[in-house]
Protein backbone atom coordinates (compact mmCIF):
# COMPACT_ATOMS: atom_id res chain seq x y z
CA UNK A 1 0.00 0.00 0.00
CA UNK A 2 1.22 3.48 -0.85
CA UNK A 3 0.24 6.92 0.40
CA UNK A 4 1.07 10.44 -0.74
CA UNK A 5 -0.07 13.81 0.49
CA UNK A 6 -0.14 17.22 -1.16
CA UNK A 7 0.12 20.16 1.20
CA UNK A 8 2.07 23.35 1.36
CA UNK A 9 2.51 23.48 -2.42
CA UNK A 10 4.36 20.15 -2.66
CA UNK A 11 3.65 16.45 -2.68
CA UNK A 12 5.37 13.90 -0.49
CA UNK A 13 5.17 10.20 0.30
CA UNK A 14 4.46 9.07 3.84
CA UNK A 15 3.37 6.10 5.88
CA UNK A 16 -0.11 4.81 5.05
CA UNK A 17 -1.58 5.29 8.52
CA UNK A 18 -0.20 8.83 8.76
CA UNK A 19 -1.76 9.74 5.41
CA UNK A 20 -5.12 8.29 6.48
CA UNK A 21 -5.03 10.50 9.57
CA UNK A 22 -4.55 13.58 7.37
CA UNK A 23 -7.73 12.99 5.36
CA UNK A 24 -9.89 16.11 5.59
CA UNK A 25 -6.90 18.17 6.75
CA UNK A 26 -4.41 18.11 3.86
CA UNK A 27 -5.25 19.54 0.44
CA UNK A 28 -5.09 16.08 -1.14
CA UNK A 29 -4.48 12.59 0.23
CA UNK A 30 -3.87 9.78 -2.24
CA UNK A 31 -4.09 6.21 -0.98
CA UNK A 32 -3.14 3.41 -3.37
CA UNK A 33 -4.11 -0.18 -2.51
CA UNK A 34 -2.63 -3.36 -3.96
CA UNK A 35 -5.53 -5.77 -4.48
CA UNK A 36 -3.27 -8.81 -4.14
CA UNK A 37 -2.57 -8.02 -0.47
CA UNK A 38 -4.99 -9.16 2.22
CA UNK A 39 -4.35 -6.14 4.43
CA UNK A 40 -5.44 -3.82 1.62
CA UNK A 41 -8.74 -5.66 1.23
CA UNK A 42 -9.25 -5.72 5.01
CA UNK A 43 -8.60 -1.97 5.30
CA UNK A 44 -11.03 -1.24 2.48
CA UNK A 45 -13.76 -3.37 4.09
CA UNK A 46 -13.28 -1.50 7.36
CA UNK A 47 -14.01 1.95 5.91
CA UNK A 48 -17.51 2.64 7.20
CA UNK A 49 -17.63 6.12 5.65
CA UNK A 50 -16.94 4.70 2.17
CA UNK A 51 -20.18 4.07 0.22
CA UNK A 52 -20.85 0.38 -0.30
CA UNK A 53 -21.23 0.93 -4.04
CA UNK A 54 -17.79 2.54 -4.21
CA UNK A 55 -16.26 -0.23 -2.10
CA UNK A 56 -17.63 -2.96 -4.37
CA UNK A 57 -16.56 -1.04 -7.49
CA UNK A 58 -13.02 -0.76 -6.18
CA UNK A 59 -12.76 -4.47 -5.38
CA UNK A 60 -14.48 -5.77 -8.54
CA UNK A 61 -12.34 -8.31 -10.39
CA UNK A 62 -14.11 -7.86 -13.74
CA UNK A 63 -14.40 -4.22 -14.75
CA UNK A 64 -15.03 -2.07 -17.78
CA UNK A 65 -14.14 1.62 -18.11
CA UNK A 66 -16.75 3.73 -16.37
CA UNK A 67 -17.32 6.99 -14.50
CA UNK A 68 -20.24 7.46 -12.12
CA UNK A 69 -20.99 10.28 -9.70
CA UNK A 70 -22.03 9.27 -6.18
CA UNK A 71 -22.60 11.48 -3.09
CA UNK A 72 -20.33 14.28 -4.35
CA UNK A 73 -17.62 11.82 -5.34
CA UNK A 74 -16.87 9.84 -8.47
CA UNK A 75 -16.15 6.20 -9.20
CA UNK A 76 -13.73 5.97 -12.13
CA UNK A 77 -12.38 2.84 -13.81
CA UNK A 78 -9.78 3.29 -16.53
CA UNK A 79 -7.40 0.87 -18.19
CA UNK A 80 -3.79 1.11 -19.26
CA UNK A 81 -0.81 -0.96 -20.30
CA UNK A 82 0.98 -3.17 -17.78
CA UNK A 83 3.39 -6.09 -17.68
CA UNK A 84 1.90 -9.12 -19.42
CA UNK A 85 0.62 -11.91 -17.20
CA UNK A 86 -0.24 -15.52 -18.04
CA UNK A 87 -3.17 -15.37 -15.62
CA UNK A 88 -4.72 -12.31 -17.28
CA UNK A 89 -4.76 -12.33 -21.11
CA UNK A 90 -6.23 -8.82 -21.40
CA UNK A 91 -3.63 -6.38 -22.83
CA UNK A 92 -4.92 -3.60 -20.57
CA UNK A 93 -5.24 -3.64 -16.78
CA UNK A 94 -7.72 -1.68 -14.71
CA UNK A 95 -7.13 0.89 -12.01
CA UNK A 96 -10.17 1.86 -9.98
CA UNK A 97 -10.45 5.26 -8.30
CA UNK A 98 -12.83 6.68 -5.73
CA UNK A 99 -12.41 10.45 -5.72
CA UNK A 100 -13.98 13.06 -3.52
CA UNK A 101 -12.93 16.49 -2.31
CA UNK A 102 -9.44 16.23 -0.78
CA UNK A 103 -9.09 12.45 -1.12
CA UNK A 104 -8.52 9.74 -3.72
CA UNK A 105 -8.41 5.99 -3.15
CA UNK A 106 -6.97 3.95 -6.02
CA UNK A 107 -7.08 0.18 -6.24
CA UNK A 108 -5.42 -2.23 -8.68
CA UNK A 109 -4.75 -5.95 -8.82
CA UNK A 110 -1.95 -5.31 -11.32
CA UNK A 111 -0.27 -1.92 -11.37
CA UNK A 112 -0.35 -0.17 -14.77
CA UNK A 113 2.81 1.38 -16.15
CA UNK A 114 1.23 4.81 -15.74
CA UNK A 115 1.29 4.50 -11.96
CA UNK A 116 4.99 5.37 -11.71
CA UNK A 117 4.59 8.42 -13.97
CA UNK A 118 1.62 9.72 -11.98
CA UNK A 119 3.48 9.21 -8.69
CA UNK A 120 6.37 11.24 -10.10
CA UNK A 121 4.03 14.06 -11.09
CA UNK A 122 2.44 14.00 -7.63
CA UNK A 123 5.80 14.27 -5.87
CA UNK A 124 6.80 17.12 -8.19
CA UNK A 125 3.76 19.06 -6.95
CA UNK A 126 1.87 19.23 -10.26
CA UNK A 127 -1.12 17.31 -8.82
CA UNK A 128 -3.02 19.13 -6.10
CA UNK A 129 -6.65 17.93 -6.29
CA UNK A 130 -8.61 14.78 -7.29
CA UNK A 131 -9.33 16.20 -10.75
CA UNK A 132 -5.61 16.60 -11.43
CA UNK A 133 -4.96 13.02 -10.34
CA UNK A 134 -7.65 11.50 -12.54
CA UNK A 135 -6.66 13.56 -15.57
CA UNK A 136 -3.01 12.60 -15.00
CA UNK A 137 -3.92 8.92 -15.16
CA UNK A 138 -6.07 9.45 -18.27
CA UNK A 139 -3.39 11.49 -20.04
CA UNK A 140 -0.45 9.22 -19.21
CA UNK A 141 -2.35 6.03 -20.07
CA UNK A 142 -3.49 7.39 -23.43
CA UNK A 143 0.02 8.65 -24.23
CA UNK A 144 1.54 5.23 -23.46
CA UNK A 145 -1.14 3.37 -25.39
CA UNK A 146 -1.05 5.50 -28.55
CA UNK A 147 2.30 4.13 -29.87
CA UNK A 148 1.15 0.54 -29.26
CA UNK A 149 -1.92 1.09 -31.43
CA UNK A 150 0.26 2.68 -34.11
CA UNK A 151 2.53 -0.40 -34.09
CA UNK A 152 -0.45 -2.66 -34.80
CA UNK A 153 -1.33 -0.52 -37.81
CA UNK A 154 2.29 -0.52 -39.04
CA UNK A 155 2.50 -4.31 -38.80
CA UNK A 156 -0.66 -4.62 -40.86
CA UNK A 157 0.77 -2.16 -43.42
CA UNK A 158 3.76 -4.47 -43.88
CA UNK A 159 1.48 -7.44 -44.50
CA UNK A 160 -0.62 -5.47 -47.00
CA UNK A 161 2.52 -4.37 -48.88
CA UNK A 162 3.80 -7.94 -49.28
CA UNK A 163 0.55 -9.84 -49.81
CA UNK A 164 0.83 -9.59 -53.62
CA UNK A 165 4.40 -10.90 -53.58
CA UNK A 166 4.22 -13.72 -51.08
CA UNK A 167 1.87 -15.29 -48.62
CA UNK A 168 1.94 -18.31 -46.37
CA UNK A 169 0.11 -20.00 -43.56
CA UNK A 170 2.24 -18.02 -41.10
CA UNK A 171 1.19 -14.74 -42.75
CA UNK A 172 -2.49 -15.66 -42.48
CA UNK A 173 -1.99 -16.57 -38.83
CA UNK A 174 -0.21 -13.26 -38.19
CA UNK A 175 -3.06 -11.38 -39.85
CA UNK A 176 -5.59 -13.21 -37.69
CA UNK A 177 -3.55 -12.45 -34.56
CA UNK A 178 -3.44 -8.75 -35.43
CA UNK A 179 -7.20 -8.70 -35.88
CA UNK A 180 -7.73 -10.44 -32.54
CA UNK A 181 -5.32 -8.00 -30.87
CA UNK A 182 -7.16 -5.01 -32.32
CA UNK A 183 -10.49 -6.38 -31.12
CA UNK A 184 -9.06 -6.99 -27.66
CA UNK A 185 -7.78 -3.41 -27.36
CA UNK A 186 -10.93 -1.84 -28.79
CA UNK A 187 -13.06 -3.73 -26.29
CA UNK A 188 -11.81 -1.39 -23.56
CA UNK A 189 -10.69 1.70 -25.47
CA UNK A 190 -14.11 2.52 -26.93
CA UNK A 191 -15.95 2.60 -23.54
CA UNK A 192 -12.97 4.41 -21.98
CA UNK A 193 -13.60 7.32 -24.32
CA UNK A 194 -17.24 7.41 -23.19
CA UNK A 195 -16.25 7.24 -19.52
CA UNK A 196 -13.88 10.20 -19.76
CA UNK A 197 -16.35 12.23 -21.82
CA UNK A 198 -19.05 11.56 -19.23
CA UNK A 199 -16.76 12.62 -16.38
CA UNK A 200 -15.74 15.83 -18.18
CA UNK A 201 -19.32 17.15 -18.13
CA UNK A 202 -19.94 16.47 -14.41
CA UNK A 203 -20.19 19.49 -12.15
CA UNK A 204 -18.01 18.46 -9.24
CA UNK A 205 -16.34 21.01 -6.93
CA UNK A 206 -12.89 19.44 -7.33
CA UNK A 207 -13.11 19.20 -11.14
CA UNK A 208 -12.14 22.55 -12.70
CA UNK A 209 -12.28 23.68 -16.32
CA UNK A 210 -8.65 22.77 -16.96
CA UNK A 211 -9.30 19.22 -15.73
CA UNK A 212 -12.30 18.99 -18.05
CA UNK A 213 -10.16 20.14 -20.97
CA UNK A 214 -7.55 17.46 -20.23
CA UNK A 215 -10.25 14.82 -19.92
CA UNK A 216 -11.77 15.81 -23.27
CA UNK A 217 -8.31 15.74 -24.87
CA UNK A 218 -7.67 12.23 -23.54
CA UNK A 219 -11.16 11.16 -24.68
CA UNK A 220 -10.45 12.50 -28.18
CA UNK A 221 -7.22 10.51 -28.27
CA UNK A 222 -9.05 7.37 -27.20
CA UNK A 223 -11.69 8.06 -29.87
CA UNK A 224 -8.98 8.26 -32.52
CA UNK A 225 -7.38 5.05 -31.25
CA UNK A 226 -10.76 3.30 -31.30
CA UNK A 227 -11.28 4.39 -34.90
CA UNK A 228 -7.78 3.18 -35.82
CA UNK A 229 -8.44 -0.19 -34.19
CA UNK A 230 -11.75 -0.52 -36.02
CA UNK A 231 -9.94 0.24 -39.29
CA UNK A 232 -7.27 -2.34 -38.45
CA UNK A 233 -9.95 -4.93 -37.71
CA UNK A 234 -11.67 -4.34 -41.04
CA UNK A 235 -8.42 -4.16 -43.00
CA UNK A 236 -7.15 -7.36 -41.37
CA UNK A 237 -10.34 -9.16 -42.38
CA UNK A 238 -9.93 -7.94 -45.97
CA UNK A 239 -6.26 -8.94 -46.09
CA UNK A 240 -7.08 -12.35 -44.62
CA UNK A 241 -9.74 -12.90 -47.30
CA UNK A 242 -7.33 -11.71 -49.99
CA UNK A 243 -4.64 -14.12 -48.82
CA UNK A 244 -7.20 -16.93 -48.78
CA UNK A 245 -8.31 -16.02 -52.32
CA UNK A 246 -4.70 -15.91 -53.56
CA UNK A 247 -4.07 -19.29 -51.99
CA UNK A 248 -7.19 -20.66 -53.70
CA UNK A 249 -6.12 -19.16 -57.04
CA UNK A 250 -2.67 -20.70 -56.73
CA UNK A 251 -4.15 -24.10 -55.91
CA UNK A 252 -6.58 -23.79 -58.85
CA UNK A 253 -3.67 -22.89 -61.13
CA UNK A 254 -1.70 -25.90 -59.99
CA UNK A 255 -4.71 -28.17 -60.43
CA UNK A 256 -5.23 -26.78 -63.95
CA UNK A 257 -1.57 -27.35 -64.80
CA UNK A 258 -1.77 -30.94 -63.59
CA UNK A 259 -4.94 -31.47 -65.62
CA UNK A 260 -3.32 -30.04 -68.77
CA UNK A 261 -0.27 -32.26 -68.35
CA UNK A 262 -2.53 -35.27 -67.87
CA UNK A 263 -4.57 -34.38 -70.99
CA UNK A 264 -1.39 -33.98 -73.05
CA UNK A 265 -0.10 -37.40 -72.08
CA UNK A 266 -3.46 -39.17 -72.25
CA UNK A 267 -3.41 -39.80 -76.06
CA UNK A 268 0.32 -40.50 -75.93
CA UNK A 269 -0.24 -43.10 -73.22
CA UNK A 270 -2.96 -44.69 -75.34
CA UNK A 271 -0.66 -44.92 -78.38
CA UNK A 272 2.30 -46.31 -76.46
CA UNK A 273 0.04 -48.77 -74.68
CA UNK A 274 -1.49 -49.89 -77.95
CA UNK A 275 1.88 -50.40 -79.64
CA UNK A 276 3.31 -52.07 -76.57
CA UNK A 277 0.93 -55.03 -76.72
CA UNK A 278 2.75 -58.35 -77.00
CA UNK A 279 0.74 -59.63 -79.99
CA UNK A 280 1.41 -60.27 -83.65
CA UNK A 281 0.32 -57.87 -86.37
CA UNK A 282 1.65 -54.57 -85.06
CA UNK A 283 2.28 -52.44 -88.19
CA UNK A 284 5.86 -51.59 -89.15
CA UNK A 285 7.24 -53.64 -86.27
CA UNK A 286 10.21 -54.74 -88.40
CA UNK A 287 10.94 -51.38 -90.01
CA UNK A 288 14.16 -49.61 -88.82
CA UNK A 289 12.51 -46.19 -88.88
CA UNK A 290 9.39 -47.28 -86.91
CA UNK A 291 10.63 -46.18 -83.47
CA UNK A 292 11.50 -42.65 -84.55
CA UNK A 293 8.31 -42.49 -86.53
CA UNK A 294 6.24 -43.25 -83.43
CA UNK A 295 8.27 -40.67 -81.47
CA UNK A 296 7.60 -38.02 -84.11
CA UNK A 297 3.92 -38.93 -84.23
CA UNK A 298 3.63 -38.62 -80.43
CA UNK A 299 5.42 -35.26 -80.47
CA UNK A 300 3.08 -34.02 -83.19
CA UNK A 301 0.04 -35.05 -81.12
CA UNK A 302 1.48 -33.44 -78.00
CA UNK A 303 2.22 -30.17 -79.82
CA UNK A 304 -1.24 -30.24 -81.36
CA UNK A 305 -2.87 -30.62 -77.95
CA UNK A 306 -0.80 -27.75 -76.53
CA UNK A 307 -1.74 -25.49 -79.47
CA UNK A 308 -5.37 -26.40 -78.92
CA UNK A 309 -5.16 -25.45 -75.24
CA UNK A 310 -3.48 -22.16 -76.14
CA UNK A 311 -6.32 -21.30 -78.49
CA UNK A 312 -8.76 -22.09 -75.67
CA UNK A 313 -6.67 -19.76 -73.42
CA UNK A 314 -6.10 -22.55 -70.94
CA UNK A 315 -2.37 -21.87 -71.14
CA UNK A 316 -0.57 -18.70 -72.11
CA UNK A 317 0.97 -18.42 -75.53
CA UNK A 318 3.74 -16.05 -76.56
Amino acid sequence: MKAMVYEGGAGRAMAFDEAVALQGKAALVWLHLDGTREEALAWLDGQADLPATAREALKATETRPRSDVLDGGAIVNIRGLAEQSDNNPDPLVSIRLWAKAGSVISFAYRAPHALDDVERQFLEGSINDPGDLITAFATVMSARLDPEIAIIGDRLDEIEASVDEQYSRATRRLCSNLRAEAISYRRFIAPQREALTNLSVQRLPWLDEEDRLHLRTAADRYARMAEELEAVRERAAIVHDEITDLRGERMDGRALLMSIIALIFLPLTFITGLLGMNVEGIPYAKEPWAFWGVVAFCMAIGIGVIVYFIRLRWVRGQ
